[in-house]
């Protein structure tokens, strides 16, 4: 969340930002937020005064107090209690309303809906035959079985099958080791977690309806990304400023609901329920020229593995609109997928400042033993099997085979997956 003396000082800022995230004032009202926290002070004072008058009345007693002395002391406690009512009343609003409000995007942030390409890579592919999506390859292939995944998992069911499981499992394992060549210490993360864990990254509230809930148990669901365990890992913590920055690498089960997704994506394996990722994630130094560097290296990290992949990519900066409510800047970066016609996500790079810290209560201290809120970044280094779209469209052949990609050969045993009637 951000500072209160923050939204003190800039309340036209964070004003903005509201707006250009699309943040409606019915929600997120700034003004009434303001006057909750004078509400707050005066009431503090209140209490404070209440409490030193009732110490200086019973350090003043001697022997057995008259009855006004009693009378008084009835009175100030129940004045006492009143205040103290109003004020955790009062406190509780405010503590409500500070966690609706967004980060601030940065200056170079586009406003509104519309991304900006900040770089491509990679030609994209040219057939003089007609392209089949990953729908019809799955099946000419016996690679996804749709049907009967929806027949058993309801709605965006799958079962991957064959070289397709070889795949997903071959993408989990190459991008960890390549993480862990890069210096990320690995991970595998809990599924089920607490639902103040979302809060700390700021999934909550604002994202509470895309978690799967837990109907036996309220207070826990089940996690979409390996970023929520990972920053409640070190919540209510402090560093050393000498072990920072930390650099890990997660993989986790997503789940997700994805309500409100409609049309194309909800075909095929773009938008699911369910999925394997590892994901990137830094806990750095209150710098911001730091995180800046990080910002850029995640994304780097995730652009060699699509380019040791061969897949042609983009890297867009987001706009206000199709940011979180926690970033401060974002990059989507997409791979293109043929039978859409377009570039498709496939991961998401993502700098916070100290928001979530400021949630999770992670602080470090300096050389100079101050206390300072850290900053946390995170970014997708591989998603299966969405990724799978696109090694699998953009390497189709002429005979309806598959090529498969140079880095991922050693983990498959092939470097062809041949239709049924070709395979010997």
């Amino acid at each position: 969340m951000l500072d209160l003396n923050f939204i003190r000082q800039h309340p036209d800022k964070v004003k903005k930002a509201c707006q250009d995230k699309g943040l409606d004032k019915k929600v997120v009202d700034i003004d009434h937020l303001l006057r909750l926290d004078e509400e707050r002070k005066k009431l503090t004072i209140s209490v404070q005064n209440i409490r030193q008058q009732r110490n200086t009345l019973i350090a003043n007693l001697k022997g057995k107090p008259s009855q006004n002395k009693i009378n008084e002391g009835k009175k100030l406690k129940t004045e006492l209690n009143q205040k103290e009512e109003e004020l955790t009343k009062v406190e509780q609003k405010l503590n409500n309303l500070l966690k609706l409000v967004p980060n601030i995007p940065a200056e170079d942030v586009p406003v509104g809906k519309t991304a900006e390409i900040v770089r491509k890579w990679g030609n994209l592919p040219k057939f003089n035959f007609p392209i089949k999506d990953h729908i019809q390859l799955a099946k000419d292939l016996d690679l996804i079985d749709f049907e009967r995944g929806s027949k058993i998992a309801g709605f965006r069911g799958y079962f991957l099958k064959n070289e397709a499981v070889l795949l997903h499992l071959a993408l989990i394992n190459w991008a960890l080791g390549k993480m862990i060549a890069k210096g990320f210490k690995p991970f595998s993360t809990p599924t089920v977690v607490k639902k103040e864990c979302f809060y700390y990254t700021g999934h909550f509230p604002w994202g509470e309806k895309e978690a799967y809930h837990l109907e036996s148990e309220k207070d826990y669901c089940l996690t979409g990304t390996a970023e929520v365990p990972m920053l409640a890992y070190h919540s209510n913590e402090v560093l050393l400023e000498k072990d920072l920055p930390l650099q890990y690498v997660a993989f986790s089960p997503c789940f997700r609901r994805e309500i409100g997704s409609y049309g194309k994506d909800t075909k095929g394996i773009y938008r699911l329920h369910e999925f394997l990722k590892i994901e990137q994630i830094i806990i750095c130094k209150n710098d911001w020229q730091e995180s800046a560097m990080w910002l850029e290296d995640l994304a780097k990290n995730s652009e060699e593995l699509l380019r040791e992949l061969n897949l042609p990519y983009r890297v867009c900066l987001m706009p206000t609109q199709d940011m979180g409510e926690p970033q401060i800047k974002k990059y989507d970066i997409e791979a293109w997928m043929p039978g859409r016609n377009e570039y498709g996500e496939v991961m998401s790079d993502s700098m916070m400042g100290e928001f979530q810290a400021r949630r999770a209560n992670i602080k470090y201290q300096t050389s100079a033993s101050e206390k300072l809120y850290v900053h946390t970044l995170n970014n997708t280094a591989i998603a299966s099997p969405r990724i799978l779209i696109a090694i699998l469209e953009n390497n189709q052949q002429q005979d309806g085979s598959i090529k498969i990609p140079k880095v991922l050969q050693k983990y498959i045993g092939k470097e062809v997956i041949k239709p049924t009637n070709q395979k010997s």
